[in-house]
């Protein structure tokens, strides 16, 4: 029987940088690398305004995504996505679909604070001015409400 692959997420507040880890870890390892942004912006392009749009849209991904994600798996390939798991009900998601298949998982937590995440904010706005939008003062504090650290209490291999 073929060894499955390891799927690897991330937490981490909005500007945490999530997306530069997952763009290293994949690098490192020679894995698939799954980026919700390039999807959503792929397949809903200029429809997403707000994070209520953010939802909907994610949430119509997800079905796709995760037969997606396990078909690469149990080929024994690794795969990083770069979605969030930073709430409980993103982390458990990311855990089932692992668990369905029988295949290993981690969870990469970036512990940064608040003004660290806003400077990185601020520099990805000059840098990627299609995010200036979205990657905004206002829309960090209505994410961060939501925010949920992981906790040992969730069955995750927490790096």
């Amino acid at each position: 029987m073929r060894e499955k692959g390891t799927l690897v997420f991330f937490c981490g507040k909005m500007g945490a940088g999530k997306s530069t880890q997952a763009r290293l870890i994949a690098t490192e390892q020679n894995a698939v690398l799954l980026s919700e942004d390039e999807w959503l912006s792929s397949l809903y392009p200029q429809q997403i305004a707000s994070f209520a749009d953010y939802l909907k849209y994610s949430a119509q991904l997800k079905p796709l995504v995760k037969a997606h994600v396990q078909h690469i798996l149990a080929t024994g390939t690794n795969v990083v996505m770069d979605f969030p798991a930073n709430t409980r009900a993103q982390r458990q998601w990311f855990l089932a679909l692992a668990a369905e298949i029988k295949a290993q998982h981690r969870l990469v937590y970036l512990d940064v604070s608040d003004a660290q995440c806003l400077q990185q904010i601020g520099q990805r706005r000059t840098e990627q001015p299609e995010r200036a939008a979205f990657d905004t003062e206002a829309m960090f504090k209505q994410v961060t409400h939501y925010f949920e650290a992981p906790s040992s209490s969730e069955g995750l291999n927490i790096l």
